[in-house]
């Protein structure tokens, strides 16, 4: 019995997961009046007047990032990845929260009798899967009864009664919202027409860059501020903020490389003394996906690594062992097993360049300084004090959005936390130093702009841009309106586009469903392939790269026969994908429907100014 205990553990955890997050909102204790029994105000979310509180999901976050590292998913690290994880969770509890609510306007109730005729007859399929419940591989539910019966595992049976708890109403839900739905013959040939119906068509794709060539439109400065005036949906902006700051370099000097050469040549000498090879891999080689099995990198064929590694490889012996090789990842030590025409076996020991020695002292005390001396502060000057005082450039970053991530001009720096701290922090105060790969940095929020429209003068090159745009599909529209006027008037399609840089090509034969790609953006394009009369042209047809004109050429019907031999197969498939769909746009019409107030970013800010909240104010850290 403890073996079987032991064996069912691990599944336990993975059950409960599943309902964690749907049943912790309404097991907190909390109410629709936003107080907790403290009476303490920690609203980080309001659906339909009733309070999601911090520490519910603060604790939801951390269940679910548990459940990540459980399964061997990468877990959020940065602030940005911490905050996306909290949205989605975020997500799930508002979703579990509206569907209680539309159980209880439907009455949708769950009785104790449904749940434990369930637990015995109806297990989940990772139930199904435990190797502890199943026979010959099969599933035995005898052996599953028994165990339930035993009472061996209590919290095993408390798992599954939660999970059926929460799955329960929602298949009661999916039976009210779909119990109607019936798809006709008439439907059903259509849908079997629209996958077998075939069609082929000649297509003109007028490209509104070829139109005008190299040569941009002329807009004028009035015809700018009409664009700007008629278009202002096409230029509006989330909330935005402007940033300066400072920036300690990591990047490792030639000192730092001469000090790691001397110590790849330390590490030689050990293993030419004697020491072997495989520990001293293990011990010292910065290559983790080796590093483990003594730095063994396989058979490899020739030219799977870099050249300057290769060439190394190239001029050993089987049993000889490399002075340091260099290449972009740093110092390798090489020791060669064996090598043929078609590739080589060997193990390296990898010694990373990187800050060292009295550099790698002198950056991390610049840091610390930067840290005691201007994170986190509040008057807006010390940062350029500060900046002067260490000889430190104060940079102006690039204008971040709210929701986006602040990507700065110096090759591969990508940040996302500082796009998060803006726009909860006030403007003039400082960040906390934040360490990336290739330097400490530490911003200063300067201002921030509110939602809206920026005024011409602000945008004016990316407005002038989108008029150009729009003068170039103008031309592209016309050239499209005049070839299907002198094609009405009797030339042949090749006449009328004569002198134009673009060529009719033949697509198909193609399908409603699975049509040709340079149709797949236009349904009416589509359409036309199979609507018109032979030979007639139809058109235009916009997609986003090109004015489409189509041409039918042929087509060929559905087979009848066929039809009716797949005629329950097609309903089965087509019921399902129309409850689906219809459970679909239910859910979607709550979300859209409900009252949400997320009040999470104005709590942070009332943190960052006043007391403390008694309770954690973030599951990973933030």
């Amino acid at each position: 019995m403890m073996r079987t205990m032991r064996g069912i553990a691990p599944w336990i955890m993975a059950i409960v997961a599943v309902s964690f997050v749907g049943w912790m909102v309404f097991e907190w204790g909390m109410d629709a009046t936003g107080q907790r029994s403290s009476g303490v105000s920690d609203e980080a979310a309001r659906v339909n007047g009733h309070k999601i509180d911090y520490p519910t999901l603060s604790a939801a976050v951390r269940n679910v990032s548990e459940q990540q590292r459980l399964a061997g998913a990468p877990t959020p690290t940065t602030l940005e990845e911490q905050r996306t994880l909290e949205d989605e969770v975020l997500e799930q509890l508002i979703q579990q929260i509206l569907l209680e609510g539309e159980y209880k306007r439907r009455g949708i109730t769950v009785t104790d009798n449904e749940i434990r005729q369930l637990m015995l007859n109806a297990p989940f399929p990772e139930i199904r899967s435990i190797p502890e419940f199943q026979t010959e591989g099969e599933f035995d539910l005898a052996k599953y009864r028994r165990y339930l019966g035993s009472g061996a595992d209590p919290n095993f049976a408390l798992a599954l009664e939660a999970r059926y708890r929460e799955e329960l109403p929602r298949i009661k839900l999916m039976e009210q919202l779909t119990e109607d739905v019936y798809v006709s013959d008439a439907k059903l040939w259509q849908l079997f027409r629209d996958q077998h119906d075939s069609a082929t068509a000649t297509v003109v794709a007028i490209l509104p860059q070829m139109v005008v060539g190299s040569a941009q439109p002329d807009v004028s400065d009035e015809a700018l501020k009409r664009y700007h005036r008629e278009h202002r949906d096409e230029f509006e902006r989330p909330e935005q903020a402007y940033l300066s700051l400072v920036a300690i370099s990591r990047r490792a000097l030639a000192s730092d490389s001469a000090a790691v050469l001397e110590r790849s040549q330390s590490i030689r000498q050990e293993i030419l003394d004697g020491t072997d090879f495989e520990a001293v891999a293990a011990r010292e080689s910065a290559d983790s996906s080796n590093r483990a099995v003594g730095g063994d990198l396989g058979e490899v064929r020739w030219g799977a690594f870099v050249p300057p590694f290769e060439q190394a490889v190239r001029n050993l012996r089987p049993g000889e062992l490399s002075e340091p090789v260099l290449t972009r990842f740093g110092y390798h030590l090489i020791q060669l097993e064996s090598k043929s025409d078609s590739g080589f076996h060997a193990r390296h020991i990898l010694i990373a360049i990187e800050l060292y020695g009295e550099h790698l002292e002198e950056v991390d005390r610049r840091a610390d300084s930067l840290d005691v001396l201007a994170a986190a502060q509040d008057d807006p000057t010390v940062l350029d004090s500060v900046a002067a005082r260490m000889n430190l450039v104060l940079i102006q970053a690039p204008p971040v959005y709210k929701g986006n991530r602040l990507e700065l001009s110096q090759g591969r720096y990508l940040l996302g936390d500082p796009a998060i701290w803006a726009f909860e922090a006030a403007v003039g105060q400082t960040s906390e130093v934040i360490e990336t790969e290739w330097a400490y940095y530490l911003f200063r929020l300067d201002s921030v702009i509110p939602a809206g429209v920026p005024p011409l003068e602000k945008i004016r090159q990316e407005v002038a841009a989108a008029a150009q745009r729009e003068a170039m599909w103008d031309t592209a529209r016309s050239i499209a309106d005049s070839v299907l006027s002198t094609v009405a008037r009797g030339a042949s399609l090749e006449a009328a586009i004569q002198g134009y840089r673009f060529t009719p090509q033949t697509v198909g034969p193609f399908t409603r469903v699975t049509p040709s790609p340079v149709l797949r953006e236009s349904p009416e394009a589509v359409g036309a392939a199979f609507g018109l009369p032979l030979g007639e042209l139809g058109g235009p047809f916009e997609t986003d790269y090109a004015v489409l004109l189509v041409q039918a050429v042929s087509r060929q019907g559905a087979d009848t026969v066929a039809f009716a031999a797949q005629v329950d197969q097609l309903r089965a498939e087509a019921v399902q994908l129309a409850r689906q769909t219809r459970a679909q746009l239910v859910f979607t019409s709550l979300r859209q429907d409900a009252d949400v107030v997320d009040s999470r970013t104005e709590m942070r800010r009332q943190q960052q100014q006043g007391p403390q909240l008694p309770f954690p104010t973030g599951g990973l850290g933030f």
